[in-house]
């Protein structure tokens, strides 16, 4: 299928679908505002039976998410649960006791040890790296690490990143982010473990959260994914089984101007396998 299907809202398409998996970051608010449309589409979708699981590539535990939700004004009734690649990074700590950690992240990020028998050490002390993302993300990109990452690679350091997006809106702007940091060390030849999309553990922990709300195993075909990145969300997606409605006023805004135009051949070099649908933004 190389047709794009254009939805007008969401109510068009979950018709049998007993789960939605939502991307937060560029679905459901800008890093600087939420989008009260989203919200409510989401908050409709439950009133009618529907589970929502929230799924986000933050680098920070659940609680600390639903944090930052409550202060951009996205109500804990718009979804039931959230599943962040902090959680499933802070898993991978726990069940390393004893092994020294460097920490390369802002201080924001902190959460992401809180509570847990973590030693962290200086890059030349440690056993691996927790990578959250930049120390400045407002001025630096990944190649302000280049030395440091091949510092880590000649000492032959695991790094484990809790945030495999490269870059996410904040307002009107692309912030780089732990991914571009892993991307970079990949390409030198480390080890890199990466927590969150589009990799099946996030999407494994979702559907058994859906499932305990449900009270039954989730069927794949009865689930929707939504976001806004080719990279992690519609690759994520249909890696694991599952259609995807794609947001395109994300982080791929400009590519996608005049995309009711695309030629088939641009849409398989846009998309490779185009998703179910495709929405300017989320709304009911």
């Amino acid at each position: 299928m190389t047709t794009l299907h254009f939805a007008e809202s969401l109510r068009e398409l979950v018709g049998g679908v007993d789960v939605v998996l939502s991307d937060i970051w560029g679905v459901v608010h800008n890093g600087l505002e939420s989008f009260p449309e989203a919200c409510e589409a989401l908050h409709t979708y439950r009133s009618r039976g529907g589970t929502v699981i929230l799924i986000t590539n933050a680098p920070r535990p659940a609680d600390s998410v639903q944090r930052q939700l409550r202060k951009l004004g996205v109500a804990d009734e718009t979804y039931d649960a959230i599943v962040s690649s902090g959680d499933l990074t802070r898993l991978y700590v726990a069940e390393h006791p004893g092994r020294k950690m460097f920490w390369l992240g802002p201080e924001r990020d902190n959460s992401i040890y809180r509570g847990l028998d973590a030693t962290t050490a200086p890059l030349e002390e440690a056993d691996y790296i927790v990578c959250t993302g930049l120390y400045d993300d407002e001025t630096e990109t990944a190649e302000d690490y280049r030395g440091m990452m091949l510092k880590a690679r000649e000492r032959k350091l695991t790094l484990v990143c809790a945030n495999p997006d490269i870059v996410v809106e904040r307002g009107d702007r692309l912030i780089y982010c732990a991914g571009a940091i892993a991307e970079l060390y990949r390409e030198l030849g480390g080890e890199v473990i990466f927590y969150g999309k589009p990799h099946r553990p996030i999407y494994e922990r979702a559907m058994m959260l859906a499932g305990e709300r449900q009270g039954h195993m989730i069927d794949r075909k009865k689930v929707l994914a939504i976001g806004d990145s080719v990279r992690t969300d519609l690759t994520g997606a249909r890696e694991f089984g599952i259609d995807c409605l794609f947001v395109t006023r994300g982080i791929h805004a400009e590519e996608f101007e005049g995309l009711d135009q695309l030629d088939p051949n641009s849409v398989m070099e846009l998309f490779g396998h185009p998703p179910k649908a495709l929405m300017r933004e989320l709304k009911w």
